[in-house]
């Protein structure tokens, strides 16, 4: 015997947007959740590293105190099983909250699924042995670490970000193979607690598709902190049980010797795959790219009518604040029934490592790859930290604003890099989704001294280029 749903959502993070408020309208709905409920986010994702950034964040700050000409003693402890238990508690006990209201049945037509949903044909899924079926079947699973085939990895206690965020004891020194986001996010939360943290880098550089400008002065003040070893291949990893300790063996191309290099734990941070492959979808319609993310239409459906997708299984942004407007999107259409394509407003992001790194539309990598010429096709508009009222408050050695305008002054997109940058950035986000041309950015009040005053002095910048 098949259950039959109005609505089947998989996968309990942006996708409990659905669930629930489909409910409420008074469609029988069904959620699905193999894992701790609310998703990647919650529980292995943006929540706990920032619970775990932040302190480091304090931690580094009273390293550098001294140049504010105070007297501490930087060899402070951290009391880090305490640490990871509060962190962890914080948000098991969210995740339990959602469990909890999920099996209390509060809300009449909605049914709750714990376990991993495998379509056995088009539109039926079988979970726990039961069979279930919807007119309508949102797939929301998200995506796990991307394990590379290195020599000997998997035989190893590795960490993912899954591990890292849930340790109970904390390595003297830590190698991070990776250097994109999550590898420096959590490299700099271990390093500011006070682990010496070392980094192996395929690309020439960290954080590869931030802009130029920015990625140059965030590798100048990273590598004051760590050890960063770039273009490289890593060939092995072994771990001696006897001396808890890796090996990692990789070649320095920038060198062209092979190295060695021991830690007593290894995080591997070198991308996510998506959780599609756990769904069984070959015995359904349902497409995928060469790389396994869900083929959608600009309506979030899949090739399989009726089915849709959303959030980083689908891989148009990977980020949660992308899937929460996908799922509002989903909402509207499959609840209110709203007509139209989905139109996303300029995507903005954020790197919460230190120092902060976030953008919002065109870089100005970007618009030279498509052949357009500083001077002639746009106008860069960029100013220092260091060169504000806040700024020397702050005593910033690092730090800008950059923005981007076309030659009839409209808006095209901003990085910054500092401290604040994933608050900052809010004010480039707003200007751009409205269309923005640069005399907007002086029709309001700065206030002074604050640190958006930068932003102000990085379009009178781009001003001083137009007139």
């Amino acid at each position: 015997m098949t259950t039959h749903y109005d609505l089947i959502v998989i996968g309990s993070g942006a996708g409990s947007k659905l669930a629930r408020p489909a409910a409420q309208k008074g469609l029988k709905a069904a959620i699905i959740e193999k894992d701790k409920l609310g998703g990647t986010c919650l529980n292995r994702g943006c929540i706990p590293s920032k619970l775990m950034i932040h302190p480091a964040d304090v931690g580094l700050e009273i390293k550098e105190a001294k140049k504010f000409d105070i007297k501490n003693d930087p060899k402070f402890s951290v009391n880090f099983k305490k640490l990871m238990e509060r962190i962890n508690n914080t948000t098991d006990s969210d995740s339990n909250k959602i469990k909890t209201w999920y099996e209390s049945k509060k809300i009449e037509n909605l049914d709750f699924y714990h376990g991993e949903a495998k379509f056995v044909e088009d539109k039926v899924i079988e979970i726990n042995g039961e069979l279930i079926s919807g007119d309508k079947i949102v797939i929301a699973v998200g995506a796990r670490p991307f394990i590379p085939p290195i020599k000997g990895l998997s035989d190893t206690p590795y960490w993912t970000s899954t591990e890292a965020l849930r340790a109970r004891v904390q390595p003297k020194k830590l190698i991070v193979i990776g250097g994109g986001y999550i590898g420096v996010e959590l490299g700099h939360a271990y390093s500011g607690l006070g682990t010496e943290v070392e980094f192996i880098v395929r690309e020439k550089g960290c954080l590869a598709l931030v802009d130029k400008d920015a990625r140059e002065e965030f590798e100048r003040v990273f590598e004051q902190r760590h050890t960063i070893h770039v273009s490289t291949d890593t060939k092995e990893v072994s771990y001696d049980e006897k001396k808890k300790e890796f090996t990692v063996t990789f070649d320095d191309h920038t060198t062209g010797k092979l190295k060695k290099i021991k830690a007593d734990q290894v995080l591997v941070a070198t991308g996510v795959k998506p959780n599609n492959d756990l769904l069984h979808l070959e015995t359904t319609s349902i497409k995928t790219t060469p790389r396994g993310f869900i083929e959608v239409n600009k309506n979030m459906e899949t090739s399989l009518p009726g089915v849709y997708a959303l959030g980083d299984c689908v891989g148009n942004y990977m980020f949660r604040h992308s899937a929460n407007f996908e799922a509002e999107y989903l909402y509207d259409k499959l609840i209110n029934e709203k007509k139209g394509e989905i139109e996303y407003p300029p995507m903005p992001w954020a790197v919460f490592t230190n120092p902060q790194i976030a953008g919002v539309g065109l870089t100005q990598d970007q618009l030279e790859a498509m052949g357009k010429v500083e001077g002639e096709d746009f106008i860069v508009g960029k100013h220092e930290y260091r060169h504000s009222a806040m700024g020397e408050a702050l005593l910033s050695e690092t730090g800008f604003v950059k923005l981007i305008f076309d030659k009839n002054g409209y808006f095209l997109g901003s990085t910054i890099i500092g401290a604040e940058a994933s608050n900052m950035i809010h004010m480039a986000i707003i200007l751009l989704t409205m269309h923005a041309k640069i005399e907007d950015f002086f029709k309001f009040v700065y206030i002074h001294p604050a640190l958006p005053e930068v932003f102000r002095n990085a379009a009178r910048s781009a001003r001083s280029k137009l007139e």
